[in-house]
């Protein structure tokens, strides 16, 4: 009997540490279950019932019991640490905390959602019908099937294929239409990035200029510029780790405001020392930005007025903390065919529809590998190395996110290829498709 309670005593001790040690995760888990779910129903118009059976079923995150009313969406983990998020017109879902006031007044950007005369992509008519003689379109078809070939493991949810400024491939998954808005995670970071060419074309900023901090003016931080951040080589401290409590997961799920998550962090190394990815970098951009507008009203409007409305991308949104800064990182959605626009923008060489938007400059800028980051990155711009993506175009670059998002960018095949899913490599071969989509035009 003795042995018996002993055990028992060392099993609850056990118990104890286990939840103990967990406890502070478990904020995280239903953190992004109630995130999630808010924003997939009121964003991407899917139920609760399906994002529950899909799209949560994670590592750890299926742990959570989520949730969704007219409130918004609810989240716990075995009754513990509940999370709420809501939705606010115009400024997507986002978590509440012990700070949010239900009858507080909040800003929302206004939209010029306009639909003109032209075909898609460069305006809102349906596509035209394009035959090109060079394309092998059986070829072509058979290796947009490849993405989806096997579901259950690729996941899969949509691939779209642009040549010359044509439609001319698309494919959707069960559930998911043209018209289905899907979040970009970090492809979020080049849009964010766009607005900042805009505002170079626009003489407005300079990418040498130093960062803007306050708090820095008086360290040796105040040697990093708009330049050291968008290419990621700060030398700030960060901690990009999604398997557990890190930098950007505490960033994501318990801040209300998410641009000083990086703002406070010490510098480890000097300026182009070290090349360390980092969402709170992209976030402080987002702060930054905010600092060229003399009200939070024309910060709000800028990415649309100037650059998402602008090429009638009207389904997307981007999402804002607490605080009404935008999540530069990670929140934007969009339905394909809009993400695609990004894609044609860029090989338009920011020119849409007579109106240069950028410089032509700014896309060498952005393409431009970033030292040791062995040849992946340019500024908020994945770039295809010859390792990941061998049987490509080295001139490929793309706008990445996570489980799977992509806009790939391809210059010598006049191509623009945009896949979604929740899956990356390798259980998505990404340069097995983009190599049969490619190889499909002589």
């Amino acid at each position: 009997m003795k042995w018996f309670k002993r055990i028992l005593l060392l099993l609850i001790l056990l118990i104890a540490v286990v939840v103990y040690l967990n406890y502070p995760k478990l904020n995280i888990i239903s953190g992004y279950a109630s995130k999630y779910m808010a924003s997939s129903v009121t964003i991407g118009g899917h139920s609760p019932a399906y994002i529950n059976q899909n799209d949560l079923k994670m590592p750890l995150i299926e742990l959570a019991t989520t949730e969704y009313s007219e409130d918004g969406a609810s989240a716990d983990v075995y009754g513990l640490l509940e999370r709420k998020a809501i939705d606010r017109n115009g400024l997507g879902s986002v978590l509440v905390n012990a700070d949010y006031k239900e009858d507080q007044n909040y800003l929302q950007p206004n939209r010029n959602k306009k639909f003109d005369s032209l075909p898609y992509p460069m305006g809102q008519l349906p596509p035209k019908d394009s035959l090109f003689p060079e394309i092998d379109y059986s070829k072509l078809e058979k290796a947009i099937s490849l993405a989806f070939s096997n579901p259950e493991v690729q996941k899969t949810r949509t691939l779209l294929v642009l040549y010359k400024g044509h439609l001319i491939g698309e494919k959707y998954e069960e559930g998911f239409t043209k018209d289905t808005p899907i979040l970009g995670w970090s492809m979020t970071k080049s849009i964010l990035a766009t607005c900042y060419g805009v505002l170079q074309n626009q003489g407005k900023i300079n990418m040498d200029w130093p960062a803007p901090i306050a708090e820095w003016k008086d360290d040796e931080r105040k040697e990093i510029t708009l330049n050291h951040l968008l290419r990621m080589q700060s030398g700030l401290e960060w901690s990009e780790d999604y398997s557990g409590i890190s930098d950007v997961t505490k960033m994501l799920f318990l801040d209300s405001d998410m641009t000083k998550a990086q703002r406070i962090k010490k510098a480890i190394a000097k300026p182009t020392e070290i090349w360390n990815y980092s969402s709170g970098t992209s976030n402080l951009l987002s702060g930054i930005l905010r600092q060229q507008f003399r009200s939070h009203q024309e910060y709000l409007d800028f990415p649309y007025e100037a650059l998402i409305d602008k090429i009638g991308a009207h389904s997307m949104i981007i999402e804002a903390d607490l605080e009404g800064n935008y999540v530069g990182s990670s929140y934007a959605w969009a339905n394909t065919r809009d993400w695609a626009r990004f894609g044609q923008l860029y090989l338009n060489q920011g020119l849409w529809n007579g109106q240069q938007l950028f410089d032509k400059s700014w896309i060498d800028y952005i393409a431009k590998p970033t030292t040791n980051s062995n040849g992946t990155y340019g500024a908020h711009f994945w770039l295809n190395n010859g390792e990941n993506y061998p049987d490509v175009p080295k001139d490929m670059y793309s706008m990445n996110g996570y489980q799977g998002q992509y806009v790939f960018i391809i210059p010598s095949k006049e191509m623009v290829i945009v896949r979604t899913g929740l899956a990356e490599p390798p259980a998505f071969n990404a340069n097995e498709v983009l190599s049969g989509i490619v190889s499909a035009v002589e």
